[in-house]
């Protein structure tokens, strides 16, 4: 499969060429933070696991017709959950929607059909934020890829769906097929089970992981992590890119997906 181009590594003519081509082009675009993710991950761990899904769902979206564009990620993001810990860099949810809308507004300004925000920080008011930049645009220009929506978390697995998945076996395994090098491998795989759920904590009212006794800011299973999985969520996130830009697409202007195929 073709890789999506990376928009930033493009000449203006190289893509005035792909605005003119015929196809509709998009840009995908991934939304994190820097926020802490256990002793055994890296800081930006939701942009990472973005950028990777995004790369997949880049060449099945050339596959299938729509020219891709892997767009600079925003790395970052309300963070306030994670308040106390080394590295916890929060901007507000006003800045962080006004921030994104002004993005997709420019992209749609220059020629895209589409933008999708793709957010693997999943923290209540950092989504609601990303959703809001939206909600002003035209329908179907833009589109919000996350795996807080029902109908993407239920494809997912035990541990995500159970909550209890901050720095642990799901974001592990992901980072492990994203950029192996980045885990400590030895820590993770001496750190204790932890099943403590984040969604059950938060509809309880706690306000950061040190309420909710995530004392090393992670949560979940982070030894039983492993590279095989991370590809198999991988796969399934861009599912969850793919359709999102498709919907969009086929909303404003009847373009018609390929018959869809698994990426393995």
């Amino acid at each position: 499969m073709q890789a999506a181009p990376r928009l930033a590594e493009l000449t203006t003519e190289e893509l005035a060429a792909l605005l003119s081509g015929g196809a509709p082009c998009v840009a995908l675009v991934p939304v994190g933070s820097v926020e802490p993710h256990g002793p055994h991950l890296p800081l930006g761990t939701d942009t990472l696991i973005g950028e990777a899904a995004a790369e997949q769902a880049g060449r099945r979206l050339w596959a299938r017709g729509v020219a891709a564009l892997l767009a600079p990620p925003i790395g970052y993001g309300v963070t306030d959950f994670a308040a106390g810990f080394a590295g916890a860099i929060s901007i507000p949810a006003p800045a962080l929607t006004a921030f994104l809308r002004a993005v997709a507004e420019a992209y749609l300004s220059a020629g895209l059909s589409h933008v999708c925000f793709i957010n693997n920080h999943l923290e209540p008011e950092h989504d609601r934020a990303v959703r809001a930049a939206t909600s002003d645009l035209p329908l179907g220009r833009a589109s919000v890829a996350c795996p807080l929506a029902r109908r993407w978390a239920r494809t997912l697995s035990a541990e995500f769906r159970s909550g209890a998945c901050h720095a642990g076996r799901y974001e592990t395994s992901l980072v492990l097929a994203a950029a192996s090098a980045l885990v400590r491998k030895d820590i993770a795989e001496a750190l204790p089970d932890l099943g403590l759920s984040l969604s059950e904590g938060i509809k309880a009212g706690a306000k950061s992981f040190r309420a909710l006794g995530m004392d090393a800011a992670y949560t979940g299973s982070p030894r039983e992590a492993s590279e095989d999985e991370g590809r198999a969520l991988l796969d399934l996130l861009a599912t969850m890119i793919v359709t999102e830009v498709e919907e969009g697409l086929s909303s404003v202007s009847g373009h018609e997906p390929a018959p869809r195929k698994s990426s393995r």
